[in-house]
């Protein structure tokens, strides 16, 4: 949502201020520049970014467009690993192997969907737990198994972003390619009228700034948006992360879940009532 209404003021504040100014809005329309540049920029994250990249990038920039993970995901989550962890209290471990060989069976990871859906994550756990589950790693050794996999995935997930940063940069040098070819094509025209080769160099010159705005005002921001989005994953993560290790430690549940909350950034993090209503409320389940 934030995306469409970042579009729509830029464009409004670039575009009115032209306008303003007493430009001409149809100048602007140079399908021939807009062709150069967003060809060019394709072409080279075509050469630039393994196939693997590129679905990721597609995956993600359209994941950009719905809701992050919200304070009621991380409420969610530390609920759900609550009550797992009391599952494996009242149960033992072996009563968590059915949840964990099967989560998507799991009665409770169902009451969870938005964590089910998160396959990164919901891997992340299940694979833990099987080690928890196994009794022969010690705690200090689990928390370097997870910091490598939360390492090994933030820097997969970084790549779309970094390979969409890198063609932002490259889209104003695109536009002086487009301007250059604009002019070349100005420069074949130099016996004919002034308004004439008026035009064509305005139409160059609207290469250099479509190749700047495609940068600055969008391309580039959204390759933020996409980084953004990964430490925000490699922090869900590190959450339960804090929580797997703490019960692994033998630390009971609602403990194990309190140093997990204590991990998360103000904005996302439940406070310690939210939570302890929130699991008081899975016990009546």
């Amino acid at each position: 949502m934030f995306i469409f209404i970042g579009c729509i003021v830029v464009l409004g504040g670039v575009i009115g201020g032209f306008m303003l100014h007493g430009g001409q809005i149809l100048a602007l329309n140079q399908p021939s520049e807009l062709l150069i540049i967003g060809g060019a920029a394709l072409g080279s994250l075509l050469i630039a970014s393994p196939l693997g990249v590129i679905k990721k990038i597609v995956n993600q920039v359209t994941g950009a467009f719905g809701a992050g993970i919200s304070k009621q995901d991380y409420l969610d989550l530390l609920v759900m690993m609550y009550e797992i962890f009391n599952v494996a209290r009242r149960d033992g471990l072996v009563g968590l192997e059915n949840h964990i060989e099967h989560p998507e069976e799991s009665e409770i990871f169902k009451r969870y969907p938005r964590f089910l859906k998160n396959h990164e994550a919901v891997s992340f756990f299940a694979d833990t737990m099987r080690v928890v589950i196994t009794g022969s790693v010690q705690p200090h050794d689990l928390e370097d198994l997870m910091d490598a996999d939360i390492e090994v995935l933030h820097e997969e997930e970084l790549r779309p972003s970094q390979s969409l940063a890198a063609i932002a940069d490259s889209l104003p040098g695109l536009g002086i390619v487009a301007a250059v070819l604009g002019v070349v094509i100005t420069m074949a025209s130099l016996d004919g009228p002034p308004s004439e080769i008026g035009e064509k160099v305005a139409a160059a010159l609207v290469g250099t700034f479509l190749g700047i705005l495609g940068c600055y005002g969008f391309l580039g921001p959204l390759a933020a948006n996409l980084s953004h989005r990964t430490h925000d994953m490699k922090q869900y993560l590190g959450c339960m992360k804090h929580a797997l290790l703490s019960f692994h430690k033998g630390v009971a549940g609602v403990i194990a879940v309190e140093f997990a909350r204590r991990t998360l950034y103000a904005e996302v993090r439940p406070t310690f009532l939210e939570l302890e209503k929130a699991c008081n409320d899975a016990k009546k389940r």
